[in-house]
């Protein structure tokens, strides 16, 4: 397991309180000035030790967010605890949205940073069980093992099925996470090439100047660096299946050589002398609007429409919510032994109905890794909505400051943008513990901001014991505003109180 903790920060106090709170806990500090370089850090050869990433959300150039964005663009996946000065709703919600493990507000104490670090530590400690576990039990997949039960994935079986039966080219569409693959896997499984291999190549993960090689193989020599000889993922595909993920992200000039590989049934090595006969089924996939691209001349025509013979579109889990039930009790049972008991738990109402008013983004994928997540780091023997705070975070609206995710109201919110995603009566609030915001009222409505910034200044000065100066900073206003809204709200300066703050 990768141990470094990459600190990005672009104040440098900032930086070496953190990076004295992280190595007095044992760990190994890596540090990086902004988002730029944090990119740069993880893209380069240090990038493979780094286990956890702590990172400021407010920094000039690429900030936090911006970071977050892109780690999910390049496909790294490792748990970024973010901080910031403010603790706001929406900078946090917007945070968790875009991937964040967990968050901590400025200044965090060293056991605060330590708690989340640990916590970071043990779910990235815990997946790597599961995959070297999952490596070892793969095997032949058919659609009887695709866990669903909704009606918008029986066409998707069905065609399956009879895609199965023959060898023409397939285009599996759908959004990143709605399980393309194992739909590929599961004609691959259900077809006369069961028992061959079957070669998965992301087209989107390979650096440009190497997916021809990869694709088509090279000759010993035939560039710098190729000190062997490679066959390609044509070759290592010979009578089986080649599953070309993200097919989309494809060089056009790679483009050229893919058409007569589909073609002519025959690849050109880099370097090679000779084309190689290959017999393969070809299935591609892609989160795109193919079609779109060719419009764009981002795509040849005369490959999409070599590829698009048999389209298979896959829905996203928004479109199936009744399989949201099926898929959580199947992860838990597949990912619990890799939790810190053993243990199979099981998971409250309150907190499947969380999970299903969630539209999910990510698909499959990213409610894999919430539950995945909530299994290892629970301590009990049932998930609760406490074990789903950044879903929390987006549906119900509140944050709280001390660094867990609380209650709100229960009317669920599709996306965290105030839209419902099924008519629902609404609910009286749940309680909110010190430290937390309310974003939703007993009626399940917004509340009004000259409310919300009531109580935010009422927690700050508590938070911050009157002390004026500090409150002001942190809450990002002048010293001058904070009295006029002070007196705005009838609180007392010299005390911080008013009749709703008396004891």
């Amino acid at each position: 397991m990768a141990g470094s903790i990459l600190i990005v920060d672009d104040d440098p106090v900032q930086r070496r309180l953190v990076d004295a709170a992280v190595t007095k806990f044992g760990h190994s500090a890596i540090v990086a000035e902004g988002g730029e370089v944090a990119l740069q850090v993880l893209d380069g050869a240090r990038g493979g030790d780094v286990g956890v990433m702590i990172l400021d959300l407010s920094m000039p150039g690429l900030d936090g967010i911006g970071v977050l964005k892109a780690m999910r663009e390049r496909g790294i996946a490792i748990p970024v605890i973010v901080q910031t000065a403010q603790g706001g709703i929406d900078t946090v919600v917007s945070a968790m949205r875009n991937g964040a493990f967990d968050f901590v507000v400025k200044p965090a104490s060293p056991e605060k940073l330590q708690a989340a670090i640990t916590s970071a530590l043990k779910v990235e400690a815990a997946e790597d069980t599961v995959r070297r576990s999952a490596r070892r039990g793969s095997g032949l997949l058919t659609f009887r093992d695709l866990v669903t039960r909704s009606s918008a994935m029986d066409r998707v079986i069905r065609l399956g099925q009879k895609a199965a039966a023959s060898n023409i080219p397939i285009l599996i569409e759908g959004e990143s996470g709605v399980g393309k693959e194992l739909v590929a896997r599961a004609i691959q499984g259900s077809g006369d090439r069961r028992s061959k291999p079957f070669v998965t190549v992301n087209c989107g993960a390979i650096p440009e100047n190497l997916v021809e090689s990869i694709l088509f193989g090279h000759e010993k020599g035939s560039f710098t660096g190729a000190t062997e000889r490679h066959t390609g993922k044509f070759v290592e595909a010979n009578s089986g299946t080649l599953f070309l993920d993200e097919i989309g992200d494809l060089p056009l000039d790679v483009q050229v050589k893919l058409l007569r590989a589909v073609q002519e049934g025959e690849v050109d090595p880099v370097g090679g002398r000779a084309t190689v006969k290959v017999d393969i089924r070809l299935i591609s996939a892609t989160h795109r609007n193919l079609l779109e691209q060719v419009k764009d001349g981002k795509f040849r025509e005369d490959l999409f429409y070599r590829l698009n013979v048999y389209p298979i579109f896959v829905p996203p889990l928004r479109e199936r919510r009744e399989d949201i039930a099926l898929l959580v009790g199947h992860f838990i049972s597949r990912v619990a032994p890799a939790s810190s008991y053993g243990r199979i738990p099981a998971i409250s109402e309150g907190a499947l109905a969380l999970l299903q008013a969630y539209d999910w983004p990510g698909n499959i994928r990213q409610l894999e890794n919430a539950v995945f997540r909530a299994c290892v780091l629970s301590e009990g023997d049932v998930l609760t909505e406490e074990e789903f705070p950044q879903i929390r975070a987006q549906v119900e609206g509140t944050v709280d400051l001390g660094g867990e995710m609380s209650p709100a109201g229960r009317a669920p919110l599709a996306n965290g943008y105030g839209q419902a995603s099924q008519p629902t009566p609404p609910a009286p609030a749940a309680p909110v513990r010190p430290g937390t915001l309310r974003a939703i009222d007993e009626r399940g409505n917004v509340r009004p901001l000259a409310e919300v910034e009531f109580e935010m200044i009422r927690l700050a000065i508590d938070h911050y014991n009157g002390q004026m100066s500090e409150v002001a900073r942190r809450l990002g206003i002048g010293r001058s505003t904070l009295y006029r809204k002070l007196k705005e709200y009838g609180i007392d300066p010299e005390s911080g109180r008013s009749a709703g703050l008396a004891s």
